[in-house]
């Protein structure tokens, strides 16, 4: 029985898989059992930020394996504490807590939050609010902290105290305050919901609102952080500090980790006993994201980064004066998104017909193309993918 066989007997059909088996990676490139190569414009959805089997990332999981790799959080272990001094050095947090995924990551944001206010501050704050098309996750707590409905589907009921609101819309957010409020939570660019910039000014705003009123503010950075946005974090580049960040998808390059970062104020809702995670920083993915951050974090490597951001957003803006159906270009660093009009052309075709041609692509919301690269991925891949963009952008006119 093949590949694609055996997974969809065994397997509960939670994902619509393309009908591809990937044997193999290196850099931007992917290679199917048929030896078909591709270049990656994807990345595991964000996540293999500096390609497949990049040799440090290599070195340091096979190092580590031989050595240890679980012994569980009753104990202290190097790459831990290696891997959450680092992290410290490199943002504004005070304190870290590490789980296994984003949505980990953002469960503990939550709790965090509220325990901040009803244990240490001994008020009963519980309100979250978040925005309208994010996304934060598949467990309860975070499909119910994701303003899209379509997320919730046959999952009712949703936990209660979380409210949706406009994205980059200050005044219904200040409308919407009240003293059970305890944290405003959003994701500085949002992925999945379209590849929408937070609008400077709102977050500035957004900020002041949480001084204000006494209320925690919580980053999202699963998918925009480890340089994907062009700086290490996405809120170095609006100038505005959270009190609490969630991150994943790259800090592992592809293994299973997430981190959740506290200030000072913030990490004080927890203590001994409130949260936890069997397998949270294991030092073996601990070692493999401490190369990635490393290396990630080096100044001359981010200004590649968004070096390569501006020269893809500008052939992108190229194909959208010769396209009219091409509505919008946007994003931040490398991670781009690419609105057509979706009722002269369906972005799933788009991607199929990519694929075709040795180019891995996403569609989201059904007419938005999103591109996140690999970091290191070269202007000359760029311009080849341009090209099959173009190519196929001409056969619809």
């Amino acid at each position: 029985m093949d590949t694609i066989k055996k997974t969809d007997q065994f397997i509960i059909n939670t994902y619509a898989r393309v009908q591809k088996t990937f044997v193999s990676g290196k850099g931007c490139t992917l290679v199917d059992e048929d030896n078909n190569s591709y270049i990656d414009f994807l990345a595991g959805i964000a996540v293999c930020s500096l390609g497949h089997c990049h040799p440090q990332i290599t070195k340091a999981i096979l190092d580590q394996s031989a050595k240890l790799v679980h012994v569980s959080n009753l104990f202290y272990t190097k790459p831990q504490a290696e891997l959450a001094s680092i992290l410290v050095e490199k943002s504004f947090a005070d304190k870290v807590f590490f789980a296994n995924s984003g949505a980990e990551a953002n469960e503990a944001a939550i709790k965090l939050a509220r325990r901040y206010f009803q244990v240490q501050r001994k008020k009963d704050k519980f309100k979250i609010i978040t925005m309208e098309q994010s996304f934060h996750g598949r467990t309860m707590a975070t499909l119910s902290a994701t303003g899209q409905e379509k997320i919730k589907q046959g999952f009712d009921p949703c936990l209660q105290g979380f409210i949706h609101l406009p994205f980059n819309d200050i005044d219904t957010l200040k409308a919407s305050i009240d003293p059970d409020v305890c944290a405003i939570m959003l994701e500085p660019v949002q992925g999945e919901g379209g590849v929408i910039s937070a609008d400077p000014d709102y977050l500035v705003a957004v900020r002041k609102l949480c001084d204000d009123n006494d209320i925690l503010l919580i980053f999202d950075e699963i998918q925009t952080g480890m340089g994907r946005c062009g700086r290490l974090f996405a809120y170095e580049e609006y100038g505005v500090v959270p009190d609490i960040m969630t991150l994943a998808k790259a800090l592992g390059n592809g293994l299973p980790i997430g981190a959740m970062l506290a200030s000072r104020k913030a990490k004080k809702g927890f203590d001994f006993g409130s949260h936890g995670s069997t397998f949270g920083g294991t030092p073996l993915v601990a070692s493999a994201a401490l190369e990635v951050v490393k290396i990630i974090s080096n100044l001359d490597f981010l200004e590649k980064c968004r070096q390569k951001g501006e020269y893809f957003r500008l052939q992108l803006n190229n194909l959208k004066e010769k396209y009219s159906f091409v509505k919008d270009i946007r994003g931040m660093g490398l991670l781009i998104g690419l609105e057509i009009d979706d009722a002269k052309l369906d972005g799933t075709t788009i991607v199929e017909k990519c694929l075709e041609k040795g180019f891995i692509i996403n569609a989201i919301q059904g007419k938005i193309l999103r591109f996140a690269p690999p970091l290191i991925i070269g202007e000359d891949e760029i311009d080849k993918l341009i090209a099959c963009l173009d190519n196929i952008f001409s056969e619809e006119i």
